[in-house]
């Protein structure tokens, strides 16, 4: 009898514990390390994040040359970037954002999306959802090159492109080289790719016209600090990334019965000051209306156009 009560004694104490390692405790906390959210301070940020005495930022200047072709729903473009590394880190490669891969056959957003099984669904929906398309969409990288027009190494994973440097880039050096790219626009009203929504073109069959809402449309430099170092997640469609600070030269050619709306100061006003008369004196009303509902974003990755 003896042995028996102790038998069970000894099962209800390792119950108990057990119960009470599964407990979770009560977090008192309130003034611990908020680790990656506010590190530990140091020269460059002070405890409150604020920039500290030895603070330092990248640069990157881009300038864009871009078409927009009419005739099959594309954007070729190239763009020559300087890069200017500000940090105390010598640089041995760098990472750009190809945000309109999100859109390529392969992209992951598709690999990751999850969806339901309904009683009814229309062909639309089970199209989008199961990529029953054929769009050739995402960045056609043409060339990677420095500024002698030397071919440079790059390897493109997904949103993603790192670009081998052929010498380390050390503190206040620059480094300039362009990239030659295109891509097809997307169908925003059919619902094929994950961007449908932030960018893309629609048809207005009745007059055989389009409107081009673009966004995210060149490569772009990935951010590099002084807490993560490159940010080169992937884009799956649901944020957004901050982006390097510099200056922007913007050429933007699109057939004459066009018009823009873009962020910017425009550089030859003279000129288009004189086709926008024209242009009001024929489609005074339409283009009035037009100017209302494109938006003027302010970021320099967006713009609108529609043909008159």
């Amino acid at each position: 009898m003896k042995t028996r009560l102790l038998y069970v004694l000894m099962l209800s104490l390792i119950k108990v514990l057990a119960f009470a390692q599964t407990v979770p405790t009560p977090w008192k906390g309130k003034f611990e390390q908020l680790e990656q959210l506010l590190p530990t301070p140091n020269e460059y940020r002070s405890a409150s994040g604020a920039p500290g005495p030895k603070y330092w930022q990248q640069r990157a200047d881009y300038v864009i040359n871009a078409e927009l072709n009419d005739n099959n729903q594309s954007i070729s473009g190239s763009e020559t970037i300087t890069y200017y590394n500000n940090s105390p880190e010598t640089l041995r490669y760098m990472w750009l954002q190809l945000d309109q891969n999100i859109n390529a056959k392969e992209s992951n957003t598709f690999k990751t999306q999850t969806n339901t099984v309904r009683d009814s669904i229309d062909t639309k929906a089970i199209a989008s959802s199961l990529t029953l398309h054929d769009f050739d969409g995402g960045f056609k990288i043409k060339a990677v090159k420095d500024a002698s027009g030397k071919a440079l190494n790059y390897t493109i994973n997904a949103t993603m492109m790192r670009i081998d440097l052929p010498q380390a880039l050390g503190p206040n050096q620059k480094f300039v080289f362009s990239v030659e790219w295109s891509f097809n626009i997307n169908d925003r009203m059919k619902g094929l790719t994950p961007n449908d929504g932030r960018s893309g073109m629609e048809l207005f069959p009745q007059d055989g016209n389009y409107v081009y809402i673009i966004a995210q449309w060149f490569p772009r430099m990935c951010v590099y600090d002084d807490v993560v170092g490159w940010q080169n997640k992937q884009f799956l469609g649901q944020g957004e990334f901050t982006l390097t600070f510099g200056n922007y030269t913007v050429n933007l050619t699109v057939p004459a019965d066009h018009i823009v709306a873009a962020t910017g100061m425009v550089q030859n006003a003279k000129e288009q000051e004189k086709k926008q008369n024209l242009l009001l004196k024929k489609h005074g009303n339409f283009m009035q209306k037009m100017c209302a509902t494109l938006p003027l974003l302010p970021r320099v990755n967006l713009f609108g156009m529609r043909k008159l």
